[in-house]
C-alpha cells in the first residue's frame, strides 16, 4: 500500500500517555501569550474616550466571551488528540484544509515576526543599559533562533518555559504597573479618572462595545486552532462530563486568561496615560532608566518569548507539516513560520501589520463557527478519526474539497469584513449558522459521514470512553486501550 500523504507521524492524535500539559502549565502559558503589543494597543486606544475602570469592564466581558470560544473548539484536542490542521479536513475536505489553514498558519508566523522584533527592542534596550550594545537587528536574529529551537524541542520544552517566565512576568508587571502610575501622578493624571477625549451618550456605549470586541477579535485565531495546543493537556479517562473533562482548559481560558489580559490591558492605558504612547517599551523609557529600566523591560522579553512558542510558532509549525506531508516533520515547519515571519520584515511594516492581523483575525472567526457546528451540531463530538488520514475516505469529499465549509466561510469572513468593531461575533454567527444548513441539508446528503448515520460513542468518541486514536503508517486501526481511570488533571 502506498502511504497516504495525510500520514504524517507528527499529526497523529496525541495519546494520554503523551499528553504533558497540565491545567498550571496551561495558565501559565497563558500568562505569557496575553503580553504583547497589540493587547497593550487595546488599553492604550480605551482610555481614549473611556476611563480606565469602563475599559477594565469591557475587557473582562470580552476575555471570558472569547475564552468560551477557545474552551469549546478546546475540546476536539482534548477528545481526540487532533490538531488544528488534521480537524479542519472534516468541515473544509482532504485538500481543502490547507487554504483556510496556511491562512492561519502565515498569520500566525506573521505575528512571531512582529513580537520577535517587539522583544527585540526591549532585549537591545537591556544590552545597552548593561554593556553598551545596540544593534537591534543581531537582537532580533538571535531572539528569533533561541524561540524556534525552544519550539522544534517539543510542547514539554515549551511548557517548562512558561514555567519559569510565568512568576517573573507576574512580577516584574506589577512593578511596571507601580512605575508608570507614579509617572501619570507626576504629570497630575489621576489613572481612574483621566480619558483624553471622553465620549458620552452613544459614543461611550459604541466605545465600550469596541473594546469588548477587540479583545474577542484579538484571540479570534487562536480560537480556531487551539487544538494544536489542547492535544497534548491532560485530561479525566472515561469521563463523558463536558466540564470536568475540559477542567484544565477552562482554568487557563477562564481565570488565567482573563485575569493577565485584563492586567496587562491596564497598564497599555497607563502608559497612554502616562507618556501618551501605549507601548511600555516607549514609557519605561521615560519612567525609568539604568539597570531598573532593563530588569523591567527583561519582562517583555519573557512576555514574547513565551508568547511566540505557544500560541504563534506550535500552531504555524503544524499547519505547514500538514501541507508538507510524512516528509515535512515538525522541526521543518517551526523553521518555516520563522522564515516567513521575518521576510515581511515587521520592522519596516509595524503600523500596517496589526491592523492587517486583526482584519485577518475577524475573516478567521468564521472558521470557529464552523468548526463549532461541525463538531457540536452535526458530529456531536464523534468523530471517525481514521478517516481524516485516508485520501480516498470518507472527508475526500468532492476532489478532496467540502464546498458547504467554503461557502460559509467566504459569506461569514465577508460578514466579519463589513462590520470590523463586532467582527468575530458577526462571523462566527454567520459561518455557523451557514455551514449547518448547508451540511446538514445538501452537502451530507450527499457524502454520508458515519458517525452521523451511525452516533455511536463506543465507535467514535476518544478519550471520554478510554480511547486512543491509533494510526498505523501502512493501515488504520482505532484501539480502545485500558488507560488508567486514575489518571487526571493536575
Amino acid at each position: 500500500m502506498k502511504k497516504s500523504h495525510l500520514k504524517s507521524p507528527d499529526l497523529f492524535p496525541i495519546q494520554q500517555k503523551d499528553r504533558k500539559i497540565t491545567s498550571l502549565g496551561f495558565s501559565f502559558m497563558w500568562v505569557g501569550m496575553v503580553v504583547v503589543l497589540a493587547t497593550f494597543a487595546i488599553g492604550g486606544s480605551g482610555v481614549m474616550t473611556l476611563p480606565l475602570p469602563l475599559v477594565i469592564i469591557a475587557t473582562v466581558i470580552g476575555c471570558l466571551a472569547i475564552g468560551l470560544f477557545i474552551s469549546l473548539i478546546a475540546d476536539i484536542g482534548i477528545e481526540h488528540g487532533l490538531s488544528f490542521p488534521v480537524y479542519m479536513r472534516a468541515p473544509f475536505g482532504t485538500i481543502g484544509t490547507h487554504i483556510p489553514s496556511v491562512t492561519r498558519g502565515i498569520t500566525a508566523s506573521m505575528w512571531f515576526g512582529i513580537n520577535t522584533y517587539f522583544g527585540a527592542t526591549a532585549m537591545n534596550g537591556i544590552l545597552d543599559i548593561l554593556i553598551g550594545f545596540d544593534n537591534w537587528f543581531i537582537c532580533y536574529l538571535i531572539f528569533a533562533i533561541v524561540q524556534l529551537v525552544n519550539t522544534a524541542l517539543g510542547i514539554k520544552s515549551i511548557e517548562r518555559f512558561a514555567d519559569l517566565a510565568a512568576p517573573i512576568i507576574i512580577l516584574i508587571s506589577v512593578w511596571m504597573y507601580v512605575s508608570l502610575s507614579d509617572t501619570a501622578a507626576g504629570q497630575g493624571r489621576n489613572i481612574w479618572t483621566w480619558a483624553e477625549n471622553p465620549a458620552t451618550g452613544s459614543d461611550a456605549f459604541t466605545a465600550f462595545l469596541i473594546v469588548i470586541f477587540s479583545n474577542m477579535g484579538f484571540w479570534a485565531t487562536l480560537s480556531a486552532d487551539i487544538p494544536s495546543i489542547s492535544r497534548f493537556m491532560k485530561a479525566p479517562v472515561n469521563e463523558k462530563n463536558w466540564f470536568k473533562r475540559n477542567k484544565g482548559s477552562l482554568i487557563g481560558n477562564l481565570v488565567a486568561m482573563p485575569l493577565t489580559q485584563t492586567f496587562m490591558i491596564i497598564i497599555g492605558a497607563i502608559s497612554y496615560i502616562a507618556v501618551l504612547n501605549y507601548d511600555p517599551v516607549a514609557a519605561l523609557q521615560e519612567a525609568a532608566g539604568g539597570v531598573i529600566l532593563a530588569i523591567l523591560l527583561l519582562m517583555i522579553v519573557l512576555a514574547q518569548w513565551s508568547t511566540n512558542t505557544a500560541a504563534n510558532v506550535v500552531p504555524a509549525a503544524t499547519i505547514f507539516s500538514n501541507v508538507g506531508g510524512p516528509k515535512f516533520p515538525f522541526w521543518a515547519g517551526v523553521i518555516t513560520a520563522g522564515i516567513v515571519g521575518s521576510i515581511v520584515q515587521p520592522w519596516n511594516l509595524f503600523a500596517i501589520i496589526i491592523p492587517f492581523l486583526l482584519f485577518v483575525g475577524g475573516i478567521l472567526s468564521a472558521i470557529v463557527g464552523i468548526l463549532f457546528a461541525d463538531y457540536y451540531l452535526l458530529r456531536k463530538r464523534r468523530v471517525n478519526v481514521p478517516e481524516l488520514f485516508e485520501s480516498q475516505g470518507q472527508f475526500k469529499y468532492m476532489s478532496g474539497i467540502n464546498l458547504a465549509g467554503f461557502i460559509s466561510w467566504i459569506i461569514g469572513a465577508a460578514a466579519s469584513y463589513f462590520v470590523p468593531n463586532y467582527g468575530f461575533l458577526a462571523g462566527f454567527l454567520v459561518g455557523a449558522v451557514l455551514y449547518y444548513i448547508l451540511a446538514k441539508f445538501w452537502w451530507f446528503k450527499k457524502y454520508k459521514q458515519a458517525e452521523i448515520e451511525d452516533p455511536s460513542d463506543e465507535k467514535y468518541l476518544g478519550i471520554s470512553v478510554g480511547r486512543d486514536w491509533m494510526i498505523e503508517d501502512e493501515q488504520f486501526e482505532p484501539v480502545l486501550h485500558e488507560i488508567p481511570t486514575n489518571v487526571t488533571l493536575d
